[in-house]
């Protein structure tokens, strides 16, 4: 994509796993998503693998919004060299949120945090989980009044299991344990959407987080 590389600056992030450049696709903003090389992995493992974490990242961004979960459009895919280009959203994320508000997280966010859960409700009662979720990987398009989108789906699972799924809650449930002084409030409203996101599972679904949390905490 010779018209995304020359356009590419530098990266406005970068994770363990790939970097985002700012490009522009047919006229309008978005990221450019590339799965950095591992020199500690054979080659042809580490091309495998980075193949098939931006082939799967592609598939679930696409199959979250056919669930009715908001999630950045795919604009392109370059699997040769590991590439996705993707929509650019706006707004802040949820961790930006709970760091602005931290003294009245609770009345400022619960709506926010329960539409969370509601998406990532849906998200689990169409069986995808996420894989990586973080209060980084939610964003708020419209700020704290509007939907969520969920973002960076790159370890998650089409055919989620029980315990993938309890992995995702257990990783909320965590990152709300150490942002926030007082985290029952929002765990509270997070977990009433997440009921209402995926009526079906989310009791058992929530015992296998808990279970989890024993186990982490007894490791």
């Amino acid at each position: 994509m010779p018209e995304e590389e020359a356009a590419a600056g530098p990266p406005v992030s970068r994770g363990a796993e790939a970097s985002l450049r700012r490009v522009e696709w047919m006229g309008r903003p978005a990221l450019l998503k590339e799965r950095d090389a591992k020199n500690y992995r054979p080659k042809e493992l580490d091309d495998r693998l980075r193949r098939e974490r931006t082939r799967t990242e592609a598939r679930l961004l696409v199959e979250a919004r056919r669930l009715g979960v908001r999630t950045p459009l795919v604009y392109d895919i370059d699997l040769a060299k590991h590439r996705l280009v993707l929509e650019e959203l706006p707004g802040p994320t949820l961790k930006q949120l709970l760091d602005e508000h931290s003294a009245d997280a609770t009345a400022a966010l619960s709506g926010a945090v329960e539409r969370f859960g509601r998406a990532l409700g849906q998200l689990h009662g169409g069986g995808i989980s996420h894989g990586d979720l973080t209060s980084s990987n939610v964003l708020f398009p419209a700020g704290a009044g509007g939907p969520p989108a969920l973002l960076d789906l790159s370890m998650g699972s089409r055919n989620a299991g029980l315990e993938e799924l309890g992995i995702d809650l257990h990783l909320v449930e965590e990152d709300f344990r150490s942002l926030l002084p007082e985290p029952e409030p929002l765990l509270k409203a997070f977990f009433r959407g997440y009921e209402a996101g995926n009526p079906v599972r989310a009791k058992e679904v929530r015992a296998r987080a808990k279970e989890i949390r024993g186990r982490v905490r007894y490791a």
